[in-house]
């Protein structure tokens, strides 16, 4: 059995409204032994810190995400900093900016990832960073807010090689999900053999992006012991091996007991 951690999920999600019990059973079967839940606003990041009250094996991360950044207000920010003295918020996120969907003015996103990173840093945890189509602007942001104090990951992973240097000498985790898995994922899998494995991290983003075989349907946790498989392979190790390793990693960066 391998010992698997999830560190982006979504269980709150009401795509798991009617099952989300068996879910989360289904991905303890897996191997799944610890998880990160993380919020996109301020409802999910409560959401998820409940999650933590009914489930000893779940942490939170709570944060806005760029595509809900115009709707943000001060007094969610304000909420945010609260809820980062619990012990069950392990991280900041998911922060950044989305320059594909574009839900929020490019301006509102680039100062609510500021305000974010400033928080974490407040805070001292780590930060999940969403980054889809806005790597220069990413990158800049996190060294003008000296983000490379409290580190963290970079979520589903989209850039190259040159991107995950730039991002592992600031310190950051790579995280990758199903897109690893896909018949059509060259540039992932390229992307995952330049990243040494004692800075890979797993997850699913789940109920989106489901891995191989699955694809197109509705992901779960219990599909991270597929990414798992995969990133094994690419590696030259047992699915075991790289199992035990990306949650040493996922423990060390989150603080997870």
């Amino acid at each position: 059995m391998m010992s698997l951690t999830d560190t982006h999920a979504h269980v709150d999600d009401p795509a798991f409204a009617a099952d989300r019990d068996e879910v989360l059973a289904r991905a303890r079967a897996a191997g799944v032994e610890r998880l990160i839940n993380v919020g996109a606003d301020l409802p999910s990041s409560l959401a998820s810190l409940e999650l933590t009250r009914r489930h000893a094996w779940v942490w939170a991360a709570v944060g806005i995400h760029p595509g809900s950044a115009a709707r943000a207000r001060d007094r969610d920010y304000d909420e945010l900093a609260r809820l980062l003295a619990d012990p069950r918020v392990v991280a900041v996120g998911e922060i950044g900016l989305d320059y594909y969907r574009d839900r929020s003015p490019r301006s509102v996103q680039q100062e609510a990832f500021r305000r974010q990173i400033r928080l974490a840093r407040a805070a001292g945890k780590p930060i999940i960073i969403h980054d889809r189509d806005a790597h220069e602007d990413v990158l800049r942001i996190l060294r003008e807010e000296r983000a490379d104090e409290v580190a963290g990951v970079m979520h589903c992973f989209s850039g190259d090689g040159d991107l995950a240097k730039a991002c592992l000498d600031l310190g950051f985790y790579i995280a990758f999900g199903g897109p690893v898995t896909f018949s059509n994922g060259r540039r992932a899998r390229e992307a995952a053999l330049a990243v040494p494995t004692d800075r890979l991290l797993l997850e699913t983003d789940c109920p989106y992006l489901a891995p191989a075989p699955y694809r197109g349907q509705r992901n779960e946790p219990a599909y991270v012991a597929r990414v798992a498989q995969e990133l094994a392979r690419l590696k030259g190790l047992s699915p075991e091996e790289l199992a035990a390793e990306t949650t040493a990693n996922a423990s060390r960066l989150f603080g997870l007991d």
